[in-house]
């Protein structure tokens, strides 16, 4: 079984899942109230957009010592996600993290990228 080579970070899964989260926390972050429109959700925000900019940086430099550095950080942002999610409920500015299964899967992706890079070399 051949793999497709990937040309683009647009070719990868992960980067694909990453803007369809970054979608959802643009549209639950739109319902916080308005006094965290350059707070909380503004962070939030900046923490998912944070993803998949480094997932797609990464991959274009063409180096995997480079890509897993960047995917390292995509890690790190989704930490932050999670951690301003589970903020906003707390402060009850949403109900549970509707997110979560989402942050789960892109996490676990990452993780096996990671794991696939340093297989690689």
């Amino acid at each position: 079984m051949s793999q497709k080579k990937v040309k683009s970070y647009r070719d990868l899964l992960i980067w694909r899942k990453a803007i369809e989260l970054v979608k959802e926390v643009y549209l639950l972050t739109k319902k916080f109230p308005q006094s965290e429109r350059f707070a909380l959700s503004d962070q939030i925000r900046r923490a998912a957009v944070s993803i998949p900019l480094n997932i797609a940086e990464g991959q274009a430099r063409q180096h995997s010592k480079e890509f897993r550095q960047f995917l390292y950080v995509a890690l790190g942002s989704l930490a932050e996600l999670d951690t301003g999610l589970t903020i906003a409920v707390e402060l009850s500015y949403m109900s549970g993290n509707v997110v979560d299964a989402r942050i789960i899967e892109l996490r676990k992706m990452l993780n096996g990228l990671l794991s696939k890079l340093d297989t690689d070399h």
